[in-house]
């Protein structure tokens, strides 16, 4: 039921004057009188003049913008009360003077001339101000968008914040000069109104993003506004579905009003990164989805291992923990992206010069080595990280391991690990996966310490460890005649003479300039020698060891193996590689016993796999 709410009397100039009007705002009535109403307001004239009875006369204003408070402004602004114009209620004013028609027609600096001062004087020269206005319109449509309040306001922020650019820009320029001085200090930075944007709605912000664009914001200021909004808009943790969809369109705006995709977009790829991670709880659509992975695919020598660390979607809740397919996606378009790294040269020969490389690649799009390198080091981190998932196939992790070329990783020292980490949580995994995922180690690129652990890794099936042996011998053995040519060539050769010989003045210069002598050379090379040489004779031990424990198993698996005369010529062409090591040894007293027998590790495996 209508209550009465009549105008306190006690401010009312007229308050001796019975009313002779009823109005209806809303719930609200309010008894007022004809004349004030009637003078300014070209509504309630016409409306007064289609009412039969003259009597009571009774009009009503449900629709009316801003309400039954929004009415009492105005109505007081009819009898000549003096109303303050506010930031808060000046498009609400607007509005009402529209709506009521308080033109100049009827008296002069009506409602409408008052509010439209306001806004020319105070907001529109503001961004903040704007705004401010601007938010309040929301609630006023459409009939703010009718009468052009919501596109002034848009296009002056848009104005204003590239003048405040270009004077940024100039004042920067006169800083760089010492001789000239800056009369006055202009604070043209974003970061006073950035904030501001936070209050608007997702279809506001984004007719002021998409102006702003037009009218050439920087992309870099663009991004700076696209980040603000989306902290202080987007919420994690669970949503309920009236949250999801809204957080659904405001992942879908900010994405579609991202700068133009290249690998030196101004958008952080943390930020990207993120907004992937909200669209996974959001359930996006695919095509907002693959424009992220492709943005994130173009910056990845950019990423940190937790930017790929991607959630599968909450739908999948018996899948794997992380979502490999995305991060399978992201990988492929860094690969095979458009390169623009010219700027990088010099890191790339940096690069090169470090680890001793130079590589071409196949396909001449493909990105810098080093920065390929850079995604090599990240994509096996990640390999660690999920070969603990005990959820994740092998050939999911399979997938992953294998996209990258041979040539991206210097060192294959992390991928080994990552395998090594996947085969201990999933033991019971298949001969074919466990051979098809050592196979994407290169065995050759393994350090010292790794191929140790390698050798002895049970997990490992034996065609790798047969590799990592013949690889390790072969390391050794260079490495001993290395330093045997290191010391013919520095020390004392039956005939070119000894350093001593051809500069006999190094001897005398004295203690003090940090020579060293012949003979302390010559006793660190035995000393390393010595070092090799057990090395060799304690990898011999093991192997000799096993050669007695399967002599017994070899010949009862040449029996009843029905496969007897593969493994025979398998072990052939082993003792053929064995030979040839044994030649070789020959030639170097240092090396002479460092034989490595590994058809007996291959009989080892056999029996095993036969029990």
């Amino acid at each position: 039921m209508s209550q009465e709410k009549p105008i306190n009397r006690l401010s009312w100039p007229l308050s001796d004057v019975s009313s002779d009007l009823t109005v209806e705002v809303q719930a609200a009535k309010y008894c007022l009188h004809k004349f004030p109403l009637v003078s300014r307001s070209g509504k309630i004239r016409r409306m007064l003049a289609e009412v039969k009875d003259l009597r009571l006369p009774r009009i009503s204003l449900d629709a009316f913008p801003g309400g039954a408070e929004a009415f009492e402004l105005a109505a007081k602004f009819c009898y000549g009360i003096n109303i303050e114009i506010t930031l808060n209620n000046v498009a609400t004013l607007r509005c009402a003077a529209h709506y009521l028609e308080m033109t100049e027609d009827f008296v002069e600096k009506n409602l409408e001339y008052r509010t439209e001062n306001y806004l020319k004087e105070v907001v529109l020269p503001s961004i903040s101000n704007s705004i401010t206005v601007l938010h309040h319109c929301e609630s006023l449509l459409p009939l703010a968008e009718d009468i052009k309040i919501v596109n002034r306001i848009i296009n002056g922020i848009a104005s204003n914040a590239c003048k405040e650019q270009l004077t940024s820009g100039l004042s920067r320029l006169e800083q760089s000069f010492p001789t000239k001085t800056t009369i006055y200090e202009i604070d043209a930075s974003p970061d006073s109104w950035v904030g501001d944007l936070t209050k608007l709605s997702v279809q506001l912000f984004k007719r002021v993003l998409s102006t702003l664009k037009s009218k050439g914001l920087k992309q870099d200021f663009i991004s700076k506004i696209l980040i603000n909004y989306s902290q202080n808009t987007l919420q994690g943790g669970a949503l309920d579905t009236e949250l999801q969809n809204k957080q659904r369109h405001v992942i879908e705006t900010i994405v579609e009003l991202l700068p133009a995709q290249s690998t030196k977009s101004p958008v952080p790829i943390a930020f990207l990164s993120g907004l992937l991670k909200a669209a996974t709880t959001a359930f996006v659509s695919t095509s907002c989805r693959s424009d992220l992975e492709r943005r994130i695919g173009l910056q990845l020598d950019q990423a940190i291992l937790e930017d790929i660390l991607l959630p599968v979607s909450p739908s999948n809740s018996n899948s794997a923990l992380l979502d490999t397919d995305s991060v399978q996606r992201i990988v492929s378009t860094f690969i095979n992206r458009n390169g623009d790294d010219d700027d990088d040269d010099d890191n790339e020969d940096l690069l090169q010069a470090e680890l001793g490389v130079g590589y071409e690649f196949e396909n001449p799009r493909s990105p810098k080595q080093s920065l390929i390198y850079k995604v090599s080091k990240l994509l096996d981190s990640y390999l660690a990280e999920i070969a603990t998932d005990s959820n994740l196939t092998p050939a999911k992790f399979i997938a992953i391991a294998e996209l990258l070329p041979d040539h991206a990783r210097i060192v294959s020292d992390g991928l080994y690990r990552a395998i090594d980490i996947f085969l201990k949580v999933h033991p019971n995994v298949k001969e074919s996966e466990r051979y098809r995922l050592c196979k994407a180690v290169d065995c050759q690129k393994l350090s010292q310490d790794a191929c140790t652990h390698a050798a002895q890794n049970e997990r490992l099936p034996v065609q790798m460890t047969v590799q990592v042996l013949y690889f390790e011998q072969t390391r050794l053995r260079n490495a001993m005649n290395g330093e045997f040519q290191h010391y013919q060539h520095h020390h004392h050769h039956p005939f070119f003479g000894s350093e001593s010989q051809q500069n006999p003045h190094k001897l005398n210069s004295g203690a003090g300039s940090g020579a060293i002598s012949p003979r302390d050379n010559y006793a660190s090379v035995r000393r390393e020698n010595r070092e090799l040489k057990m090395e060799i004779a304690r990898m011999r031990m093991r192997l000799t060891e096993l050669e007695k424990d399967h002599v017994s198993i070899k010949q009862e698996l040449i029996k009843s193996n029905p496969a007897n005369k593969m493994i025979n010529s398998f072990v052939k062409k082993l003792s053929g590689f064995n030979g040839l090591f044994r030649a070789r040894d020959s030639r170097s007293a240092s090396s002479r016993k460092a034989h490595v027998d590994v058809r007996f590790l291959f009989q080892k495996r056999r029996r095993h796999s036969v029990s």
